[in-house]
């Protein structure tokens, strides 16, 4: 489906998106542990924690929604039931990697797929640590999905230090470690999102290797309440969106503040934005507040390569702001954006070059100068959802509008991205 953007003016209003998606993953995997109910508010009505619950119900949780909330009734442990069909994670690299830790836990074998897309990104890195920790786990030989799990006579626990930032990895090393007598700790030089051990109330500390984390059965999830605050990366859009259109202003409640997921704003901020928060609260360990917009006028800054991993979602929407703020845009130490839902670093460039663009593309980065030389392009998706809805701010910033094919593909982190713009656009 190719989607047209016209020209705006300008934004102004106020938006509440729904549930941060790393966040509610995470709520429908604890919650489908624990034994008994827990009650979920504000879940994401995207397609991959979609996939997440129909994983989870495959497995015996029940999940159901109710008025304002998602009532979901959790095995306990070990005490999930064998999956008639295969277990589809659909296009989430989240439910793939973190339902990883769970199932070589299982009693029983168990088949992991997922779509075309899913089923070309690398899965060695989560299957490295957790055949480590005794799991039984048969991939194919460039160690993608299909994913086949057999029963392991016991999980043990490992000292296992992560080679990359990388909350999924981290994630499905501490969901394997619930299942076993034993301590497992992860080493992480760099940070990544910590939703996971925040919501599990894992023990942490830090010394001079980094930052580490410890987990056993001890810490097996109970029934619980979450709120789920607004998505921060599905946030950035619309933030970005309103600093670039003139004479405008916005204001998005109740979004996620953890600060390994705030570095976006950090580099905006320090691009010149002005973005203020305000009513900020705390719930399940994570904080969250309303960010008030205005239009700002941008500068271009150099991006440490340790702040890399906290904004490597945002980096789409960032390069958006970048053509339109003073100075050359140029970012390196970012080869993880090739193992997303698309190459991101090619997509990316492949779709500034059509505005007639300076665009050189590296081995691990990307560079972009120049003005715009063309006013009415029509950009390509290339099915990855952070792409599309890049690409279609962009196009509601030119003069003469845009086009987006395959827009339809937004709908994998926020379906109601095109009617949540026509509250705030005038």
């Amino acid at each position: 489906m190719e989607q047209s953007f016209n020209h705006i003016d300008k934004v102004n209003g106020e938006l509440e998106l729904p549930g941060d998606k790393s966040i509610s993953h995470r709520a429908v995997m604890f919650s489908s542990l624990a034994e008994g109910k827990s009650k979920v508010f504000n879940l994401s009505n995207g397609e991959d924690v979609v996939s997440t619950q129909k994983c989870f119900r495959q497995l015996g949780a029940e999940i159901e929604k109710k008025h304002n909330f998602v009532e979901i009734t959790g095995r306990g442990f070990k005490n999930f039931k064998k999956p008639v069909s295969s277990l589809d994670a659909g296009n989430s690299g989240t439910t793939a990697r973190l339902i990883s830790g769970i199932l070589i836990a299982q009693n029983f074998e168990s088949t992991l797929i997922g779509d075309e897309s899913l089923s070309k990104r690398p899965m060695k890195r989560i299957i490295s640590p957790l055949t480590a920790m005794n799991g039984k786990i048969k991939a194919t030989g460039d160690f993608t999905l299909p994913l086949y799990f057999y029963p392991s006579k016991e999980i043990i626990g490992i000292n296992y230090e992560l080679p990359v930032a990388s909350a999924q990895v981290k994630s499905a090393v501490l969901l394997a470690g619930l299942h076993s007598d034993h301590v497992t700790s992860v080493i992480e030089k760099f940070p990544s999102r910590d939703h996971t051990e925040k919501m599990l109330d894992l023990k942490t500390k830090i010394n001079n290797t980094g930052k580490i984390t410890f987990v056993s059965k001890d810490d097996y999830p109970i029934p619980k309440t979450y709120f789920v605050p607004s998505d921060i990366s599905s946030s950035a859009f619309f933030i970005v969106l309103c600093l670039l259109a003139k004479n405008s202003f916005l204001v998005i409640k109740n979004v996620s503040l953890n600060p390994t997921r705030t570095g976006f704003l950090d580099v905006l901020k320090n691009m010149g934005s002005k973005i203020e928060t305000e009513n900020i609260k705390e719930m399940n360990g994570d904080i969250f507040g309303d960010l008030k917009i205005f239009s700002s006028e941008l500068h271009n800054i150099k991006i440490e390569e340790k702040i890399i991993p906290n904004i490597i979602d945002e980096i789409p929407i960032l390069t958006v702001a970048s053509i339109f703020a003073d100075g050359k845009f140029e970012i390196d130490k970012v080869s993880e954006l090739r193992a997303k839902e698309t190459d991101r670093i090619n997509a990316i460039c492949y779709n500034m070059k059509l505005l007639g663009l300076d665009v050189e593309e590296k081995k691990d980065g990307f560079s972009i100068s120049g003005k715009v030389m063309n006013y009415n392009p029509v950009f390509e998706s290339f099915g990855d959802h952070r792409i599309a809805m890049a690409f279609g701010i962009l196009s509601l910033l030119l003069k003469d509008g845009g086009r987006v094919n395959n827009f339809s593909c937004a709908s994998i982190s926020n379906p109601d991205f095109i009617n949540q713009l026509s509250k705030i656009i005038r």
